[in-house]
């Protein structure tokens, strides 16, 4: 995905002069053919992720189309303040596009970790957030984000799905009439199909967690509905409920746990520790659905 972000964003500095991108060291090798042919357009502010989000909502301000770059902590957590008030409070948009999601740096240690980014993004208002499951969703999710001036933040990982789909609340798998619907968002798709692989449930996918469609989860939902994510659980909780506001129902909320794992091993321990593993979500859905 990442790749496919420096492809793609390349690209746009060449056909789109608003476009611009503002780095803060991580993956600047990457821009350097990029930032030799655009300079003024291709910035570099060095390992300073507060003043990243500043420059680009100075740029933004001027008509700009910036997009900034780094691994989600440093992104979304460190400069939370900048995002809220660079881009939020001065109402200007910016494409932030993060590396790392919540684990996929796992040796790294808590530094490189961020299972609450969009959590945080949460607590903002005017966010769309897209957390694409396959390296082919990523090229129209930016290029559509560059054709605005919103505030969009692009949540790219090492998981990905085994096939790219439109993301926007897509039934993958339909069960019967009234069938328990398991929502997946981005790369959880394919441990969510392979653990309900013989339940009668409706798996949903959606790579746009941010609006929620609230329209589409309502005509499918009729009692029960489990929302697995892979960042922290219960991120979505809160547009879960007031899209079935009226409508009896009963819900289930999976993702990263709130307890800090401090043995780093590879990103599939760290799955299998927070339960987003096949035999995890298998135990969890299969639980919930029998209760």
């Amino acid at each position: 995905m990442r790749e496919t972000f420096v492809a793609t964003t390349t690209a746009l500095l060449e056909e789109d002069p608003r476009t611009a991108v503002v780095l803060a060291d991580i993956s600047a090798d990457a821009f350097e053919p990029a930032m030799s042919r655009h300079p003024d357009r291709v910035l570099n502010v060095g390992i300073r992720e507060q003043l990243m989000a500043g420059v680009a909502g100075g740029l933004a301000l001027t008509g700009m189309r910036p997009f900034l770059h780094s691994y989600a902590p440093f992104v979304v957590d460190r400069a939370y303040e900048q995002l809220k008030l660079d881009l939020g409070h001065q109402d200007v948009g910016a494409v932030v596009v993060s590396v790392g999601a919540s684990y996929d740096a796992s040796t790294s240690g808590f530094t490189h970790h961020s299972p609450g980014d969009v959590a945080l993004l949460e607590t903002l208002d005017g966010w769309t957030v897209h957390v694409p499951g396959h390296p082919d969703e990523v090229p129209p999710l930016l290029r559509a984000a560059a054709r605005n001036d919103d505030r969009v933040y692009v949540r790219l990982s090492t998981q990905e799905n085994s096939k790219a789909y439109n993301g926007r609340l897509e039934a993958i798998r339909q069960g019967w009439a009234g069938a328990p619907v398991v929502l997946a968002v981005g790369p959880m798709l394919d441990p969510v199909l392979k653990a309900t692989a013989d339940m009668d449930v409706t798996v949903v996918y959606t790579n746009t967690p941010r609006p929620l469609d609230a329209a589409g989860l309502r005509r499918l939902v009729s009692r029960d509905v489990v929302v697995v994510e892979p960042y922290l659980a219960g991120t979505s909780s809160r547009q879960v409920a007031e899209a079935l506001r009226d409508l009896p129902h009963r819900a289930l909320h999976l993702g990263v746990g709130r307890t800090e794992v401090r043995h780093y091993g590879r990103p599939a321990d760290h799955a299998r520790t927070h339960g987003l593993d096949e035999v995890g979500l298998r135990r969890s859905i299969g639980a919930f659905l029998a209760a």
